[in-house]
């Protein structure tokens, strides 16, 4: 340990899309700013993710006529008990600035789709597009070196390296084996990510969240932010009068940093944290019922504060976001691997059953709803899962999640324990464990459905968010086709999560609260770290990012005036001319 204290401004605690906004606003201001990110890449759980920020009130929205009163009305009406109107308004009313700061003051660029919907389009105020933006490629070349600093995309989602964005990407990606002209355009994709690889040691276009973390990092670099990797924050530490004042790291930085302003807390969540999980999970009483891709969510923010009285919120009505996830293995280490059916299952032709061999919910539903689904019908039982069945003509045309479809063998698929074969219905049923008369009942009163174009069940293919997640060619419903040819196909999904909901108490400005609810003096909590702003809800893509950049960016801008530190002149400035009260 170093014995000689550094010091900055101000200390980000992490660095996805919540810290290093807050670290590029508050450089903006010239304020010293450290990031200490513990992992050995940048980027955070935001670099493996699809980059979308939920933001309502950007300009495409307002061009649009989307109003503030519609968007709250949505808010609302998905979580009608959980609703928390101040932070609401503070988060809406933040949304142009955030955004605009990015666009015009770092390398950040966005793209506005024409059509991203809500995932409950069936509620008052949802909208079709408007409010959820993604990122814009770029070629990771810009960080020199620091390019492999980045943390890599998750392998299983990728396509032989390459990752594809959501929409035209991605429509080509899946009509590859369909259209000439799509395989030609993936293959283009492939061979630059491999001859790149070859060059670079890793493909250089960036895509998704990776994208906007590359930006976000080369705008950090330009801002003169320190970016540590390998620096866990073992300790806060507070002044005289008690106030958070810095921390002491660990790993290859040890040493203890003094932050005049204030520290930042924007670690990630608790999902990866047994302990947390068994608490606050009711699905996952015991640590073994629940699985998560997310990277660093590992409970630090509340070990950094629980002395200080820094408690978990757990007031949203869901305390995860909830994702189906296929567990297997990588075929030489024998590892755990992860699969988020984040789009697959509302594709025609799959369904998911449970251990009886009957459906439960509407598979079309966004991730987090179905994942809602799941817990509520599991509810009781010991462990939480279910079966992703598709038959021959989906598995050729679509594939089943990570198994890719033809002209892909399939083999490599059993060997690594991800997908089960049976040559009938019922030699599919007796591999899965399940009544084989029930899946074919399940089966029939679906195909006769399917044919039709209506699910008379559940209502998958019903509305526009539906639609968006199936196959926009297929007619009648782009959700629904008949699985009557064998063999059949199956992939085990249990319970996972993109991040929590639940998290450190915080105020509207972002003070990690005691449990007085007092604010901790010169501490704040943002992105996956604090209690989301939605109660628990989950409006649509990027609804963990957008709030992540927003209060990040709140963060950042008011950090001195907010931490009671007097002695940075610059950003007391800067606070001032942001009505931070005196």
């Amino acid at each position: 340990m170093s014995t000689k204290p550094m010091e900055c401004d101000v200390l980000v605690v992490g660095s996805g899309a919540a810290g290093m906004t807050a670290a590029l606003k508050a450089a903006s201001q010239g304020l010293n700013v450290i990031v200490a990110e513990k992992d050995k890449h940048l980027g955070g759980t935001t670099a493996i993710s699809a980059g979308w920020a939920w933001v309502p009130g950007n300009k495409q929205g307002v061009a649009e006529g989307d109003t503030r009163a519609e968007v709250e009305t949505y808010l609302q009406a998905i979580a009608p008990e959980t609703y928390k109107a101040t932070r609401v308004k503070t988060f809406l009313d933040t949304v142009p600035e955030a955004i605009s700061f990015l666009e015009e003051d770092t390398a950040v660029e966005f793209t506005y789709p024409p059509a991203a919907p809500d995932y409950q389009m069936d509620l008052p105020g949802a909208k079709l597009s408007g409010r959820a933006i993604i990122p814009k490629d770029t070629d990771a070349r810009i960080l020199g070196e620091d390019r492999l600093r980045m943390q890599p995309y998750m392998s299983s989602y990728t396509v032989y390296g390459y990752m594809p964005q959501v929409g035209e990407d991605m429509y080509h990606v899946t009509h590859a084996n369909q259209s000439l002209k799509s395989f030609a355009y993936l293959a283009g994709k492939v061979a630059r990510t491999w001859i790149d690889t070859l060059v670079y040691r890793r493909g250089v276009l960036r895509t998704n969240g990776n994208a906007l973390m590359t930006l976000m990092v080369a705008s950090a670099k330009n801002f003169g932010v320190r970016l540590w990797t390998h620096a866990p924050v073992q300790a806060l530490t507070r002044n005289a009068e008690g106030a958070v004042d810095g921390a002491v790291l660990g790993g290859k930085h040890p040493v203890t940093v003094h932050a005049k302003a204030g520290v930042i807390l924007a670690s990630g969540g608790f999902t990866g944290h047994t302990e947390l999980r068994k608490k606050y999970f009711p699905h996952d009483p015991d640590g073994t019922n629940h699985v998560t891709p997310t990277i660093g969510h590992d409970g630090s923010a509340w070990e950094l504060t629980k002395d200080l009285g820094g408690h978990i919120d757990d007031s949203p009505h869901s305390p995860g976001s909830w994702a189906p996830i296929t567990v297997f293995k990588f075929l030489r280490s024998g590892r755990q691997r992860l699969f988020p059916h984040l789009r697959a299952i509302g594709l025609p032709g799959l369904i998911a059953v449970d251990r009886h061999g009957k459906r439960f919910g509407n598979e079309a539903l966004s991730y987090h709803d179905f994942g809602r689904q799941m817990l509520e019908h599991n509810r009781g039982e010991k462990d939480t899962y279910a079966w992703l069945i598709g038959d021959a003509k989906t598995m050729h045309k679509y594939g089943i999640g990570y198994a890719k479809p033809w002209p892909v063998p399939r083999a490599y698929n059993y060997w690594i324990d991800y997908l089960i074969k049976g040559q009938t219905l019922e030699d599919l049923a007796g591999k899965l464990g399940i009544p084989a008369d029930n899946l074919r009942a399940t089966l029939e009163e679906f195909n006769a459905d399917a044919a039709r174009g209506e699910d008379t069940r559940f209502g998958r293919g019903s509305t526009e968010y539906n639609h968006f997640r199936g196959d926009k060619d297929h007619k009648p419903n782009p959700n629904l086709a008949p699985l009557d040819k064998a063999p059949y196909y199956a992939a085990k999904m249990r319970m996972g999560d993109l991040g929590s909901f639940a998290g450190l108490d915080v105020d509207d400005d972002s003070r990690v609260l005691d449990t007085h609810g007092n604010p901790i003096p010169g501490v704040l909590a943002v992105g996956a770290a604090a209690a989301s702003v939605f109660g628990g809800g989950y409006p649509g893509y990027g609804s963990h990012i957008g709030p992540a950049i927003v209060f990040g960016y709140r963060a950042g801008r008011d950090i001195a005036a907010l931490g009671g530190q007097r002695n940075v002149p610059e950003a007391a400035e800067a606070a001032s001319q942001n009505r931070i009260p005196a």
